[in-house]
């Protein structure tokens, strides 16, 4: 068995975790998570906490199995904690601005980026150097701060563009003659 499925997770208060077939669905008070679980996975709900166990001796049941109760737990900490990325820009020039759900950047292109914040997702910024991206689905999270880290990545010989806070860049040296 996956050593990841072994641990239960467990249910915080205020949180509800519902089981219908294959479908879990985690309840908080302000926001709601649901999720479909592998049929190669058995889940049972009991005692304040979620159980996991593979169907069969199979690789990918086990595989499945630890996948299904990391989703879950990053499901119950979300609604529960919240998850957050923040990004910093680096370079003359460079700012961004949240203005209702439309998120203004201005990266040094010739025109403004107005990038379209997702349902679920609220962006803040502190400074004009520094975007805050927050919700309770970790992988929407991942995904909005790697789409706004994609428009201008941080590039090798000055370090300007969009970075995560806590990324190293490794400045190269100049090529010289």
């Amino acid at each position: 068995m996956s050593r990841v499925a072994k641990s239960p997770v467990v249910i915080p208060a205020g949180v509800e975790v519902a089981l219908d077939g294959n479908n879990i669905t985690v309840k908080g008070k302000s926001a709601s998570l649901s999720a479909k679980i592998n049929s190669l996975v058995t889940v049972a709900v009991k005692d304040g906490a979620v159980t996991f166990a593979p169907v069969d001796d199979s690789l990918e049941a086990n595989a499945q199995s630890g996948t299904a109760r990391a989703n879950v737990a990053n499901m119950v900490r979300g609604i529960e904690k919240g998850f957050e990325r923040k990004l910093t820009l680096i370079g003359v020039g460079y700012r961004a601005q949240a203005k209702g759900k439309v998120l203004n950047l201005e990266l040094g292109y010739s025109h403004p980026i107005n990038y379209d914040v997702p349902e679920g997702i609220t962006i803040e910024t502190p400074s004009q150097t520094e975007i805050v991206v927050k919700g309770v689905d970790k992988a929407l999270v991942g995904q909005v701060a790697a789409n706004l880290r994609a428009y201008r990545k941080p590039e090798p010989y000055k370090g300007k563009g969009v970075r995560y806070a806590d990324e190293v860049v490794h400045i190269k040296e100049v090529k010289k003659k």
